[in-house]
């Protein structure tokens, strides 16, 4: 997939439960299904560092941060979409300061329903293509908690390694859980 792809096309990817996941980036009249997104999403999961409702970003302020990244050559951010509605949001971002550009930090989230279906190994696929065509961009971060088997799996599938954990860096709800990090050298 060229570089052109993430400015103005997207890609379609045929489902394990036969829907069509078109992958493209957000624009600004994306931001309201965005923000929705990230609030049901959040509620759907324990996965993640924010809950049901407490995605704070309004509509205005997602949709300047959208335009923000849109001209920033450092960041591909991409939806996920099935029949129109936004079925995943992800992220890959690198540094401008020129001793550290050669990181990069990913994030994922799919909406419940269509976990397992392998919209995170179509999105991921398309993140770690992003950065090998970004020489400069050498190691891929991330971090997960450690009872989220399932990502875990997926990431060690793309050839992430453990590299160390932050002990009880979740608390949902009273609960602890440390974080598992885990890089990516390309």
């Amino acid at each position: 997939m060229s570089a052109n792809f993430y400015h103005n096309n997207s890609k379609q990817v045929h489902l394990k439960n036969g829907s069509n996941l078109v992958i493209r980036r957000p624009v600004a009249e994306d931001a309201e299904k965005m923000v929705e997104y990230l609030n049901i999403v959040g509620g759907e999961s324990d996965n993640l560092l924010f809950g049901k409702g407490e995605f704070r970003l309004s509509v205005e302020k997602e949709a300047e941060y959208i335009k923000s990244i849109s001209s920033d050559n450092n960041i591909l951010m991409l939806l996920g979409i099935i029949d129109n509605n936004i079925v995943s949001v992800a992220q890959i971002t690198s540094s401008n300061r020129k001793r550290i550009a050669h990181n990069a930090e990913i994030s994922i989230s799919v909406k419940k329903e269509y976990w397992g279906t392998g919209i995170g190994s179509a999105v991921m696929s398309e993140l770690i293509e992003f950065a090998k065509e970004h020489d400069i961009i050498k190691n891929i971060s991330l971090g997960v908690k450690a009872s989220n088997l399932s990502a875990l799996k997926l990431y060690e599938k793309f050839g992430f390694i453990k590299v160390g954990a932050h002990k009880n860096f979740f608390n949902v709800n009273g609960v602890f859980d440390d974080e598992i990090l885990m890089d990516l050298y390309l």
